[in-house]
């Protein structure tokens, strides 16, 4: 999958979107959490105009989104 250059607000969207709630702010960072039966998956996303290939790619892999999510 080639990562799309996105904001962190533009992937703060798509996040809600599947459920994750932003719970606090810290200077540029967002703080999200999403409540499933096994834990709380809780990401941090820098707020930015783009984001680095490698923090995208973390984010992605941690939130388990998928290609057609962008």
């Amino acid at each position: 999958m080639k990562l799309p250059q996105i904001s962190g607000l533009e992937l703060i969207k798509i996040l809600r979107k599947k459920g994750f709630v932003v719970v606090r702010q810290k200077g540029s960072h967002i703080r999200l959490e999403k409540n499933t039966e096994k834990e709380i998956i809780k990401i941090t996303v820098p707020n930015h105009k783009i984001l680095k290939k490698g923090t995208l790619h973390q984010i992605i892999k941690i939130t388990e989104l998928k290609e057609e999510d962008f």
